[in-house]
């Protein structure tokens, strides 16, 4: 009897404090977000129950913390291990070091496809005793169909790494995987004259437009470099001072065709030669053709971690249609995205609340609620990959670059740093984060809070919330 009265009053002082946590955190979400165009979940990963919600169940623009979800799906679906893969072949004859065939390019989605792998196709070829090739590069990107942009992106996002174009046969400037771009580097010169224009890997069958000049030192620098919609134009605008340099990430127009004219100029570079005739075009790898080389990307949980902690917009869209390709024999993006909604009710998500037009959030169609994003943080936790989902989670406060990622200039301050793992989010007038919080207490939560509709930033509104989160709990 006695046990029985004691674990009633336990239970109700647990209720009590439980309620009086959520009166507080209520009055500091109204001070600092609001009631309009804001959702808030706070839910426990012990008992699975919402101990807190402002609009739980309104569906909101997800922006980046729709990769929760595509991540994953995507470790469940193709699995920790999978790579992908690029392959190089040749057709025709090789008689006194000259290919009298073709080069082919077969494309496998891989978007760590670079300039050193470049290398290693001219090592190949020149192994097999090839110096100049008469005839063409092509490049097979038929692992993909529909169209090459995200639905979510609006012409002004084109020109910009976090709006490339996808193709099954595409490269990245450099580690952070943004691939369909290059990177643009201008440096000044001398006073009156135009900068200096190079790219990484290089300019890929770009053309560049150099409009900016070069100034007196100590004047504002107001370079721009941006490629003219729909073109394969770079326009470099504005001043530069002595002395300095900028440099930007530029989307490719062609991903495919931009890829096989940057591999002609690295093999070029390396000594081989292609004859006057040579093009560079599409094409299907012939049935005859000869397998020289397959390259293999990192595994998909080494992935994991640019993708989620720098937000990548490319591997997102990637992921998504190589599921497709995968689990339907449809490199679509909408076979991918029937993959996600599958994914989704196998793990008991209620998928009538989701509705998604892309898997990296940049669409303002998508909407998701606060519970359901709180609802697959809880369940994916009995995922066997959860830890690879959990540890490529941006860090709060920590400055590590790939530790930290787009959350590591914030929560900065004793007691927060290290205390959130979460996603973050942005689209025109969209601020969201969802992941989890390691509270005062020493228990971990799951939480989202979404924001649209916003005429400025509310990121800083965002992680008072958090911040109390981490002090009441």
């Amino acid at each position: 009897m006695y046990m029985l009265i004691f674990a009633l009053l336990l239970s109700n002082l647990v209720f009590a404090n439980n309620a009086q946590a959520a009166s507080s955190l209520d009055a500091t979400v109204q001070s600092t977000l609001g009631n309009s165009n804001i959702s808030v979940t706070l839910r426990s990963l012990e008992s699975g129950k919402v101990l807190y919600e402002r609009n739980g169940d309104i569906g909101r623009k997800p922006a980046s913390t729709m990769k929760l979800l595509t991540a994953s799906a995507a470790l469940d679906t193709l699995g920790p291990d999978y790579r992908f893969k690029t392959e190089l072949y040749i057709d025709g004859e090789v008689n006194n070091n000259v290919l009298n065939g073709n080069l082919y390019i077969k494309g496998g989605g891989d978007p760590t496809l670079n300039k050193k792998d470049f290398s290693t196709f001219a090592v190949t070829l020149k192994r097999h005793g090839i110096r100049t090739i008469n005839g063409n590069i092509y490049g097979d990107d038929t692992l993909f169909s529909g169209s090459q942009l995200s639905p979510g992106v609006v012409a002004e996002d084109e020109t910009y790494y976090y709006g490339a174009r996808t193709s099954a046969l595409t490269m990245s400037p450099n580690d952070d995987y943004d691939s369909g771009t290059i990177i643009v580097n201008v440096k000044a010169s001398s006073v009156g004259r135009a900068p200096v224009v190079s790219a990484e890997p290089n300019l890929s069958g770009m053309q560049v437009v150099n409009k900016a000049k070069t100034v007196g030192k100590g004047q504002k620098n107001t370079v721009k470099i941006v490629r003219k919609y729909r073109t394969n134009q770079i326009v470099i605008t504005g001043s530069l001072p002595v002395g300095s340099s900028a440099k930007d990430w530029v989307s490719l127009q062609d991903p495919t065709i931009n890829t096989l004219h940057s591999i002609k100029i690295a093999l070029e570079s390396t000594g081989l030669k292609f004859s006057k005739r040579s093009n560079v075009m599409r094409k299907v790898v012939p049935e005859n053709a000869t397998l020289l080389y397959t390259k293999s990307s990192i595994p998909l949980k080494t992935l994991m971690n640019p993708f989620l902690k720098l937000s990548n917009n490319s591997i997102a869209d990637i992921l998504v249609k190589t599921m497709g390709h995968e689990v339907y024999g449809k490199g679509h993006i909408n076979y991918g995205l029937k993959v996600l909604n599958d994914y989704g009710n196998t793990l008991g998500l209620n998928m009538g609340n989701w509705n998604f037009e892309d898997g990296s959030g940049m669409s303002h169609k998508n909407r998701i609620s606060t519970n359901e994003l709180t609802s697959l943080l809880l369940k994916v936790r009995d995922e066997q990959n959860y830890n690879i989902f959990y540890n490529a989670l941006p860090v709060g406060g920590q400055k590590e670059r790939l530790v930290g990622g787009s959350l590591k200039k914030r929560f900065t301050q004793a007691p927060y740093i290290s205390k959130v793992h979460a996603k973050t989010g942005s689209i025109t007038g969209v601020y969201t984060l969802a992941g989890y919080i390691t509270a005062k207490s020493g228990r971990t939560f799951a939480f989202a809070i979404m924001t649209q509709n916003q005429s400025s930033s509310k990121i800083s509104n965002i992680d008072t919330v958090v911040k109390k989160i981490y002090q009441l709990y």
